[in-house]
């Protein structure tokens, strides 16, 4: 079944390849366009609307990002996703979310703390539930909302920038996790730290929490690719 894939440039003020890098890395990184797909440029730029050179040059964005590659007699393929990718990304992210933990600490407000215990309790309400599917997306909302405490945007650019990523890297590890519950308590002590100004616990526990996120995604990754072998 062709790739389905909505693309509107009338829409946006942006550069054409532009637009469609940003959709394409969009598909690619959610799944929609399967690791191992070509992508003919004559199809995907007449399901786009588009011409082929814009096209050409979003491709070659993707290629420096790592998800497609140029495959002899095969052209333009898409990658999957390895443990070593996984690894830096994780790294990256985990790296620049611990910068933003002293401005967090002394920037939260009694409104950020009520808005992430908020947050909370709703996640309280799915893992009580076990609804995992909904579970996931609402850690991913909790680090973010977290995060956009500290107000230092130029670092909450890039982290936007690995989050797709992360997104999907972490919906695919929680379904394997077997320390659901302890990593929800972390988040809970988290907010303690922020509401009780303790920097130095804050920090080790968070430092311990994205490490273990990190290690269950790639022992999740490990455990798909050991199905396929």
């Amino acid at each position: 079944m062709p790739t389905t894939i909505t693309f509107q440039p009338m829409m946006e003020s942006r550069p054409i390849r532009e637009i469609a890098y940003e959709v394409l890395k969009h598909a690619i990184i959610t799944g929609q366009i399967p690791a191992g797909e070509r992508i003919v440029e004559t199809d995907y730029a007449d399901r786009l609307h588009i011409s082929r050179t814009p096209l050409r040059e979003a491709l070659r964005k993707l290629e420096r990002d790592g998800l497609v590659e140029y495959v002899l007699r095969r052209g333009v393929v898409v990658r999957a996703f390895t443990m070593e990718d996984v690894e830096e990304i994780y790294t990256i992210r985990n790296s620049l979310e611990m910068l933003t933990l002293p401005a967090i600490i002394a920037k939260a407000t009694e409104e950020d703390i009520k808005g992430l215990k908020n947050r909370l309790r709703e996640m309280d309400e799915l893992l009580e539930r076990g609804d995992i599917e909904n579970l996931s997306p609402m850690a991913r909302a909790f680090h973010a909302q977290l995060t956009a405490i500290c107000g230092q945007h130029r670092i909450l650019r890039v982290i936007e920038g690995q989050d797709e990523f992360i997104k999907r890297f972490s919906a695919m590890a929680i379904r394997q996790e077997n320390r659901r519950s302890q990593a929800h308590e972390e988040h809970h002590r988290l907010v303690e730290y922020i509401e009780n100004r303790d920097l130095e616990s804050f920090e080790k526990l968070m430092n311990k929490h994205i490490e273990r996120s990190k290690e269950n995604c790639l022992a999740a990754l490990a455990a798909q690719q050991a199905q396929y072998q």
